[in-house]
């Protein structure tokens, strides 16, 4: 077993009753709490979902998506629910043409970025089918925090000022979300009589509450004020989707993910090429290890920036399987010059002639809910319906607006979506091995083959899986530049550099760009649960 760099400032949480893991304490109790009533994993779920938004609109709310992966005990199945939403039916690349808005890529908080909210309708479809208590149950806690206020943590703070500074000052209704036009200070008492309005109408109504009447209402009015075209009509039509998961076998275990238009697959990609290399024989932090894991990331994403897009108007299927693939990965995997960095890669063809929070739940009866909620960009577009207390995503920023593009801007189609949860059985019984995710743009699958190799190859706890340092390769940037989390030995940072990778170090706040993880693991002979939560965020794991 490899030792972490640093010693971690906590340690693993183990339980046989249930672990809840979020980025935020008080949204981890209210896990907690609903556990405590004898609901499960999708409850407490939701119940953490709502508290997020109360206790960190930095990253997350109701104004924003979310994906969420359950893990059924009784019946050892994986299910998938898409809570994305859609672009605007009136919009489209002709009208951005007219607006002059037809560039490389959309202004990053304008109206237009934002799709329909999917985060209710997901919440209510999740405890429809898989939850055993009352929407108002489980909203309460969230409810009450809002209502009464709630002390801000020191991360939470640090975020909420810069999102004034980058959109709220400056959004509809932004004003909302601060305290007389800042954010709130560390340990400062922030109450949110709006978003305590929408949960108690959701609570009663449940998503009809939502994409009906009122808070529909003052979402469609705002976004027309703001510039936008979404219509009464695309809220009222809106669904979430149940999906049928994706998956690869990675050392005798089954990794799941949600489906395009999420980029799920990037990982899975990643970790196909990677299981053909001896990882358990390199030290977790190594220059060797490091470099095989960069090398594997920069394919699948020349692979996932082409193929994830929304399937439903794909111009030809995703192949989803061609990519998953065994012979696929050993045709990609020559490609890895194990002495060399290859900037520049490009997509295969495997078809001859496809900011946010995330939080884990495993019950006592040993059902997991791996989920993740986002607004994007932290408070997304800025924009607050009047009066409701919540942010309004900018999803659309995503959309690709090169019409011959897959993921191209189109009426009612969802965007290439970051935000992914993962979900690992065994592949001999198919039982629970660990329920995980690592929030953070397009560090998702990074993080998710990082911990996932640490776990699973080098054998560590979740806390200390966590703890490691990482890289982030930046995808939206050119010329291949990859960050270095600081920890990393230098050793291994100058044997990169000399291997061709341009790197340069991160630390303080800016770690906030390798994401944060929750990681929650069973052991499958005693039922013992272990849980580990991010040092980069305010959060943690706790026991029922």
């Amino acid at each position: 077993m490899t030792t972490p760099i640093f010693n971690s400032r906590r340690s693993p949480v183990y339980s046989r009753r249930g672990i809840v893991a979020t980025s935020q304490p008080l949204a981890t109790a209210a896990g907690i709490e609903i556990l405590s009533k004898g609901g499960n994993a999708a409850d407490a779920a939701v119940a953490c979902a709502a508290a997020l938004n109360v206790t960190e609109p930095t990253s997350t709310g109701i104004g924003g998506d979310m994906f969420a992966l359950y893990f059924d005990s009784k019946t050892k199945q994986v299910t998938a629910l898409n809570g994305s939403g859609r672009a605007p039916s009136a919009l489209t690349l002709d009208r951005l043409k007219k607006e002059n808005l037809l560039a490389d890529e959309l202004p990053p908080y304008h109206a237009h970025t934002i799709t329909v909210p999917g985060a209710c309708a997901g919440w209510c479809d999740l405890i429809e089918k898989h939850g055993s208590l009352s929407l108002s149950e489980i909203l309460a806690p969230a409810i009450q925090l809002a209502d009464e206020g709630f002390p801000v943590a020191p991360l939470t703070s640090y975020f909420w000022a810069s999102g004034v500074n980058r959109q709220l000052k400056s959004a509809l209704n932004g004003h909302e979300l601060t305290i007389d036009g800042r954010g709130p200070k560390a340990g400062e008492i922030f109450r949110n009589k709006g978003l305590a309005k929408t949960l108690s109408v959701v609570a009663e109504k449940k998503a009809e509450g939502f994409y009906q009447g009122q808070i529909a209402e003052a979402i469609v009015s705002v976004i027309k004020e703001a510039g936008g075209c979404m219509s009464s009509e695309d809220l009222a039509s809106h669904v979430s989707t149940w999906e049928t998961p994706i998956l690869v076998n990675y050392r005798g275990l089954r990794v799941y993910e949600c489906p395009p238009n999420g980029q799920g697959i990037t990982a899975l990609i990643a970790l196909n090429i990677l299981e053909g290399f001896d990882l358990t024989s390199l030290d977790s932090l190594s220059p060797e290890k490091m470099h095989l894991m960069i090398e594997a990331m920069r394919l699948a994403f020349a692979d996932a920036s082409w193929y994830v897009a929304d399937p439903a108007f794909a111009k030809i299927p995703i192949p989803l399987g061609e990519l998953l693939s065994k012979e696929y990965a050993t045709e990609r995997r020559k490609l890895i010059n194990l002495k060399r960095a290859t900037i520049d890669q490009k997509r295969g063809t495997p078809v001859a002639s496809s900011n946010t929070v995330y939080l884990s739940v495993v019950d006592g009866f040993g059902n997991a809910c791996s989920f993740i909620n986002s607004n994007y960009m932290g408070f997304g577009t800025g924009i607050v319906p009047k009066g409701w207390g919540f942010t309004l995503q900018n999803r659309g920023h995503n959309f690709s607006l090169d019409s011959n593009h897959p993921n191209a801007l189109e009426p009612r189609k969802r965007p290439y979506h970051t935000i992914i949860p993962a979900m690992v059985t065994r592949e001999s019984d198919n039982s629970l091995y660990a329920s995980y995710g690592v929030m953070g743009g397009f560090m998702q699958p990074q993080g998710h083959v990082q911990v996932l190799s640490a776990l699973k190859d080098a054998g560590l706890d979740p806390q200390s899986a966590l703890d490691l340092p990482r890289f982030c390769i930046d995808v939206e940037e050119s010329g291949g530049k990859v960050a270095i989390e600081e920890g990393m030995p230098k050793n291994t940072m100058d044997a990169l550099q000399k291997m061709g990778h341009p790197l340069y170090e991160v630390g303080g706040y800016n770690r906030a760009l390798f994401g944060r993880g929750q990681v929650i693991m069973r052991d499958n002979e005693t039922g013992v649960l272990c849980g580990g939560s991010d040092p980069r965020a305010d959060g943690c794991a706790m026991t029922l």
